[in-house]
């Protein structure tokens, strides 16, 4: 209908195609291919426009001369216009009424004012309004708010974010909660602001959690467990009033006390610490000693324990050696004497490095054993440091020795028992052992 590409657009043409004015136009340049001027284009768009709604004002015919094409609708033309107006507004008016729903989101449409649906992600549709309308709200996001970084109390001094503690100390915490909303319509219609509700809600419970808690625990001790406290509580006053928010996590950003003191705690807190490395050397220097002392004590113990089984049990068998001699000195006393004495003799004289010869008997050669008597002296040397008992020296028995029939000597019998050889003659016997149990 306007396209300015049309050849013929700004230019006045009669009836057939033909120029209805052959008089130039003066203001017009020169060359029929030129583009039209503003006049013509404005007086075209008129016509055109008058063809569309309405009838031109008089005509070329009769002779007339062409006059100022004026608007005047005709009844037909206005109505159709108008229908066209109301369908394109309608249209408008309805396409109004389009909505996308990104992902993470939800959608609350109301009717007349009132919660009529909720919608996820996708483009939907609705009725235009006012009859409905639409709210977008992010579900997916995680929100977060600080607490404590406000300013100074006037009257105090004190930060804010100032809180007295169960043992009536100040503590400045400032922390930050995260969260994210669980339910569309009570975030939207239960309450007016509910992210001002979560600040005030966590405000309260950091209250509440601190002033149940003393100095020490809540600096260095349960700050974890502080935090837990008053995610819980925070979340417990939320659905208490149906916002539709979940604490996702709550972080303590700062716990001091206040800096009119910090020097104070600061001597304080390393007064602890030099107490708990002290605590701890001296833990590690008893766990050096008592199991020393332990294990020396339980050695000796058992020392004690072995050397009193050994006692018992050589006074036992002495005690049963013992009956069992007394058994045989009530069968045979004088056989049991003799053996008692011979075995005392030879325990006496088995230790005893000495050689006893006998002058009597006119001896030419003499042997003496030297090296049996040097490994018999280290022997009683090494028995000395390792318990052992000593082994004898024997004295071979001479060569050339003639024994007597007389009655022995002390020095020939005592030579005898040492390991030499003892004259056969039961008179010597015989006189030695009265001699000794008379």
């Amino acid at each position: 209908m306007f396209n300015l590409n049309d050849p013929r657009w700004g230019k006045d043409d009669g009836a057939g195609g033909q120029q209805s004015n052959n008089t130039p136009d003066p203001n017009r340049r020169p060359g029929a291919g030129g583009p039209p001027d503003l006049d013509e284009l404005w007086r075209d768009f008129n016509r055109r426009l008058n063809g569309l709604f309405g009838k031109k004002r008089g005509g070329n015919g009769g002779g007339m001369p062409p006059q100022r094409p004026d608007l005047f609708p005709s009844a037909k033309g206005m109505g159709v216009g108008v229908v066209i107006l109301v369908v394109i507004g309608v249209l408008g008016w309805l396409s109004s009424g389009f909505f996308i729903v990104q992902e993470g989101q939800q959608a609350a449409v109301t009717r007349f004012g009132k919660l009529a649906y909720i919608t996820d992600a996708g483009f939907h549709w609705r009725l235009p309004y006012p009859f409905e309308a639409d709210e977008i709200v992010n579900v997916s996001q995680v929100r977060s708010v600080e607490v404590g970084r406000g300013g100074e109390v006037r009257a105090t001094g004190l930060p804010e974010s100032a809180m007295l503690t169960e043992d009536e100390n100040i503590v400045d915490v400032r922390f930050a909660v995260q969260y994210r909303i669980d339910n569309v319509v009570d975030y939207l219609y239960n309450n007016r602001s509910p992210d001002d509700a979560v600040l005030q809600a966590a405000e309260t419970a950091v209250r509440e959690v601190v002033g149940n808690k003393t100095l020490d625990y809540v600096l260095y001790e349960g700050r974890e467990q502080v935090a837990s406290d008053v995610q819980m509580l925070t979340q417990k006053i939320l659905d208490r009033y149906k916002t539709g928010i979940i604490i996702t996590t709550v972080t303590l950003q700062n716990v001091q006390p206040p800096e009119q003191v910090q020097a104070a705690f600061d001597d304080a807190i390393k007064a602890g610490q030099d107490r708990e490395r002290l605590k701890n050397e001296a833990q590690a220097y008893a766990n050096n000693v008592i199991p020393r002392a332990q294990g020396t004590a339980s050695r000796l113990i058992q020392d004690a324990e072995a050397y009193r089984a050994q006692v018992v049990a050589q006074a036992q068998g002495d005690t049963s050696r013992f009956d069992q001699i007394l058994q045989q000195y009530d069968k045979a006393p004088q056989v049991t004497r003799e053996r008692m004495y011979l075995q005392t003799m030879q325990d006496i004289l088995s230790s005893v490095s000495k050689v006893l010869v006998d002058s009597r008997n006119n001896n030419n050669l003499l042997y003496l054993p030297l090296d049996k008597l040097l490994q018999q002296s280290a022997s009683k040397a090494g028995s000395s440091q390792s318990s052992m008992p000593a082994v004898p020296a024997t004295v071979p028995a001479l060569p050339a020795a003639s024994v007597g029939a007389g009655p022995a000597s002390p020095d020939s019998t005592a030579s005898g028992s040492a390991g030499t050889a003892p004259s056969s003659s039961r008179t010597s016997r015989d006189t030695l052992r009265e001699r000794n149990f008379q």
